[in-house]
């Protein structure tokens, strides 16, 4: 790479990590190719991409943003998995790769304007699903007007029970 095409990849790195989610620091030491290219196929579906990128470059992408800290952690061989809409998709993604290799091991990420170091970062995998988020909040927004609409029907309700108990008592006497 010569020095343009340096700055034009550094450029590109910043404005994809600027826009993921979710980044997560791999070290795949003693990776065979055929499993780095099972990683990046496993990556594919769930719109997550991993990239092995030279140190000094993704230093410099990171410069002057909030995942800047995470270069402390960018030493020897590094696979950068970022990316994707949701983060927890890309998390799980990773936990079940990292299940299947033992030479695939985590360094650390960076997940909501914060920096995780170590396997603290896979907690998010634990999490529920982006869908799984929305359906509960739209139950939590339906649950209050249909328990106002409860309260509301429930005079009128309990007058249709006294009205027919008192029709039932004419009728018995």
């Amino acid at each position: 790479m010569d020095r343009d095409q340096k700055a034009q990849f550094v450029e590109e790195m910043k404005s994809d990590l600027a826009k993921a989610p979710i980044v997560i620091l791999t070290d795949f030491k003693g990776s065979t190719v055929a499993q780095m290219d099972a990683v990046r196929r496993a990556c594919e579906p769930v719109g997550v991409r991993f990239r092995v990128i030279k140190n000094t470059l993704c230093r410099r992408a990171i410069a002057g943003t909030a995942m800047e800290s995470l270069g402390e952690l960018m030493t020897g061989n590094i696979g950068v998995i970022y990316g994707g809409e949701d983060p927890v998709a890309a998390a799980k993604v990773f936990r079940e790769l990292a299940k299947g290799n033992d030479k695939f091991a985590v360094r650390g990420g960076y997940f909501d304007g914060d920096v995780i170091k170590g396997d603290k970062i896979l907690a998010v995998a634990d999490l529920p699903s982006k869908e799984q988020l929305l359906s509960t909040l739209l139950a939590t927004i339906q649950e209050g007007p249909r328990q106002v609409l409860g309260v509301i029907q429930g005079p009128a309700r309990d007058l249709l029970y006294v009205l027919n108990n008192y029709a039932s008592k004419l009728e018995e006497g």
